[in-house]
C-alpha cells in the first residue's frame, strides 16, 4: 500500500483540503481527511483522459500555417502527406514520443482514432495490425492506458468514390476484411480494442449497422457544413439521422466534433444518450466552428476532451476552451462550471475505463498534481484554478498507482528529446 496526502484534491464536485489517499495495486482503497503520506503538492485531480487523438497528426504542429488562407479540406491534404510517411517503425518512435507528451498534460489514457492501417500502396504488411500493435507499445512505454479505436474506412466521399492515393492504406476493402483484422488485435492490461466508423463520408451506409453495438464506438460526425450537405444529397437526412437509422447511436457511442447540428440532430443524439467529444483546440485550428456543447449537455449527452490533431496537447485548455466557446457563441459566462470541465477532462468512460475518472475507492488510481504558486494559478482559488491553468503547471501524474511523471518532468522518457528525433 502506498499513502499520499493531498493538500487540496478534486472529490465528486467539490475540492477538500488535506485528503488522504491509499492506494494498493493500482487501486484506490481509502479516500477521505486525515495525515501522514507522501505530500502531493498543489490542487491533485483525477487523471484525464484524452477521449480524441490521431498520433501521427501531431507531425503537423506548426508546420501547416504558411502560404496564405486555407480550410480544414487544404490542411487534409497536408495531412495525407505526412499519413504517407510513416511505418511500423517510425509510428512507434513518433507515438511513443506523443503519448509522452500527453502524460506531461496528465493524460492517462488515450483514445486513438486508428486508421493508418497499411503500407502507403494499401498492401498489408506481414502483421496486418503491425501499425496499431505499434500504437499499443507506444502507450505502455508512454505509462497510458489506450482504447484503440481501430477504424472502418472504406472509401472517399459519400457518393461512393473509391479510396486513392494515400487513402488506400486506410482502407479494408469491405467490412469482413476489417472485422477479421481487428478480431487479431490482441487486447492488454493497458489497451482496450474498440472500433471506429471514419464518418459516414467514408463507410457506405448499408455497411454502418455492421457496427451496432459494438462499443466502445466513435464516429466524426458533422465537423464540416460539407459533410451534411453531400449526406443530405446522397441520403435526404443529416449524418445523425443516418447513423440514428442504422442503430449506431447509443451510450457506447461516442459521436466527435459534432459541430454541425440541427435543433433534430441533438435530441437524437441526447435522446439515445450518445456521448459527445469535443475537441475545441483542433476545432478552431482548422476553422471548423463552434458546436453546441450546452445544448447537447442539457439535452443529455456526456460530454468528453479530446486533442485530436495535437495543434495543443493541453487537457487544461481543451477544457477552458469548451467554457470560452460557449461565451463566444452565446454572450455570456459562466456556461459551464469547474465541475463539469473537470467531468469532461477525466471522462474515462468514453473511452472504456469506466472504473478511472474519479478519486474514488475501487476506482484507478490516477492522480495529477497541479501547482497553485505558478505565475498562471497565483492566487486563484483551488476550485478555479483550472481556468487559468496550462499543462506547464503540472508536476506530477501517477497512473494505476504508478508514477509517470515527477517534478514535471516523465520518468522514463526525454520527451522533447524523443519528438525532435521523431519528427525530423
Amino acid at each position: 500500500m502506498t499513502v499520499y496526502r493531498a493538500d487540496y484534491a478534486w472529490l465528486g464536485d467539490r475540492v477538500e483540503r488535506d485528503v488522504r489517499i491509499e492506494v494498493t495495486d493500482g487501486r484506490f482503497t481509502a479516500v477521505g481527511p486525515g495525515s501522514g503520506g507522501e505530500r502531493l503538492p498543489g490542487l491533485v485531480l483525477p487523471g484525464f483522459a484524452n477521449a480524441h487523438s490521431h498520433a501521427f497528426h501531431r507531425a503537423l504542429r506548426g508546420r501547416t500555417h504558411s502560404g496564405g488562407p486555407g480550410s480544414f479540406w487544404t490542411w487534409r491534404d497536408l495531412m495525407y502527406q505526412v499519413a504517407g510517411t510513416l511505418d511500423p517503425d517510425s509510428y512507434l518512435r513518433l507515438a511513443r514520443a506523443v503519448f509522452a507528451e500527453m502524460a506531461l498534460s496528465g493524460i492517462t489514457a488515450v483514445g486513438e482514432f486508428h486508421y493508418l492501417h497499411h503500407s502507403p500502396d494499401g498492401t498489408p504488411y506481414a502483421d496486418p495490425n503491425a501499425m496499431g500493435q505499434a500504437l499499443i507499445e507506444a502507450a505502455k512505454q508512454a505509462g497510458l492506458r489506450i482504447t484503440l479505436l481501430d477504424t472502418l474506412y472504406l472509401q472517399s466521399s459519400v457518393d461512393g468514390k473509391p479510396l486513392e492515393g494515400v487513402q488506400r492504406r486506410f482502407g479494408d476493402e469491405n467490412p469482413e476484411r476489417w472485422a477479421a483484422r481487428v478480431a487479431a488485435l490482441t487486447a492488454a492490461p493497458h489497451a482496450i480494442i474498440g472500433a471506429a466508423i471514419h464518418s459516414v463520408r467514408a463507410v457506405p451506409a448499408q455497411h454502418l449497422a455492421a457496427l451496432a453495438g459494438r462499443g466502445p464506438l466513435h464516429v466524426h460526425l458533422s465537423e464540416q457544413p460539407a459533410e451534411n450537405e453531400q449526406c443530405r444529397a446522397a441520403h435526404g437526412c443529416t449524418p445523425t439521422e443516418l447513423l440514428d437509422r442504422h442503430g449506431i447511436l447509443g451510450p457506447d457511442t461516442t459521436a466527435v466534433h459534432a459541430t454541425h447540428l440541427t435543433d433534430q440532430d441533438v435530441k437524437l443524439l441526447a435522446g439515445s444518450r450518445t456521448g459527445i467529444c469535443m475537441c475545441p483546440t483542433t476545432e478552431r485550428d482548422l476553422a471548423d466552428g463552434i458546436g453546441r456543447a450546452r445544448d447537447l449537455a442539457d439535452a443529455g449527452s456526456p460530454l468528453s476532451l479530446g486533442s485530436d490533431s495535437h495543434a495543443v496537447i493541453d487537457m487544461l485548455e481543451e477544457a477552458r476552451a469548451l467554457e470560452m466557446n460557449e461565451r463566444l457563441a452565446t454572450r455570456r459566462r459562466g456556461r459551464f462550471t469547474p465541475a463539469e470541465l473537470v467531468t469532461a477532462a477525466a471522462a474515462h468512460a468514453a473511452i472504456g475505463w469506466p472504473d478511472a475518472g474519479a478519486i474514488a475507492v475501487g476506482n484507478r488510481a490516477d492522480l495529477v498534481c497541479l501547482r497553485l504558486d505558478s505565475v498562471r494559478t497565483a492566487g486563484s482559488g483551488p476550485a478555479a484554478a483550472i481556468l487559468a491553468a496550462t499543462a506547464s503547471d503540472i508536476t506530477h501524474v501517477i497512473a494505476d498507482g504508478r508514477k509517470i511523471v515527477t517534478d514535471g518532468e516523465h520518468t522514463t522518457i526525454d520527451v522533447p528529446s524523443a519528438l525532435a528525433e521523431a519528427l525530423s
